[in-house]
């Protein structure tokens, strides 16, 4: 899969853990709260955020199992950790050995943003694989193709089709569901029996958020750039303006995620 830099990653999860759904959140803890001890797989880890997002609402004794195929975030991810956590880092290729990842005694899957870089046919493997175990899953921030920016400028809606086209091409999992990921995943999850509880998980970046939002803007003009429909001219004019009213201290950004947890009916 595409790679994401340890930088990056350290500077959107403030953000991330802003924006998790508390009532996903919720259910996922509600789940777990009658089991002494946990076991928790984390597909796409990157450095821990999942894990320091849920550690401290899961009062249960927990062994999380992280897997990433990027051995340099791997060696980020805590190596250390209260009395009561385990955890246990693991590369692997997620595209060719899943099913390894899934192996085991597991109590709760959780990842995310993946799922948005992943293909329709991943997604369903994934689902059949975790419905053949009956294993809950936590699958959080999948972007939903959302954007508002505050204000507005007249090629805003050029510049979000040309991202959301981008989001739709192979992240190393062939052609990537991109926004229609979430949507698609709870219809998968409620064809094999689950039920599922979602709720938005936007970013919400003001005036003051202003490096995330020069890497934000950044990267959706390159994405822009790099499909090529728009001509060059314009999406550097584009980032310009967008800069100068950041600049100003006038920008504000909404983007649109999407968080579940899909769990078997009746069981776990």
């Amino acid at each position: 899969m595409s790679g994401f830099s340890a930088s990056w990653l350290e500077l959107r999860e403030p953000y991330d853990l802003r924006a998790r759904s508390p009532a996903v959140i919720a259910a996922v803890v509600a789940a777990l709260a009658d089991r002494p001890s946990v076991t928790i797989a984390d597909l796409a880890c990157g450095t821990g955020s999942t894990l320091r997002a849920l550690m401290p609402r899961i009062k249960a004794r927990q062994n999380w199992r992280l897997f990433d195929n990027d051995l340099s975030l791997l060696a980020r991810a805590p190596q250390s950790s209260p009395p009561n956590i385990n955890v246990t880092t693991v590369p692997i290729d997620l595209n060719r050995d899943l099913e390894l990842a899934l192996d085991g005694p597991i109590d709760l899957v959780t990842t995310s943003a993946l799922l948005d870089l992943v293909s329709d046919e991943w997604l369903q493997r994934l689902v059949i694989e975790v419905a053949a175990r009956r294993l809950p899953v936590y699958a959080a921030l999948s972007y939903d193709g959302r954007i508002e920016f505050t204000p507005d400028d007249a090629a805003d809606q050029k510049i979000i089709a040309a991202v959301n086209a981008h989001q739709r091409t192979d992240k190393g999992f062939g052609a990537a569901l991109g926004p229609a990921a979430a949507q698609a995943a709870v219809e998968c999850f409620e064809r094999v029996g689950y039920t599922v509880v979602q709720g938005d998980a936007d970013w919400m970046f003001g005036p003051k958020d202003r490096e995330i939002q020069i890497e934000t803007l950044s990267g959706w003009a390159a994405a822009a750039r790099d499909l090529g429909e728009i001509p060059l001219e314009e999406v550097t004019e584009w980032l310009s303006r967008r800069r100068g009213l950041l600049s100003a201290g006038r920008s504000s950004i909404r983007v649109g995620h999407r968080d579940l947890f899909a769990r078997p009916t009746g069981t776990r």
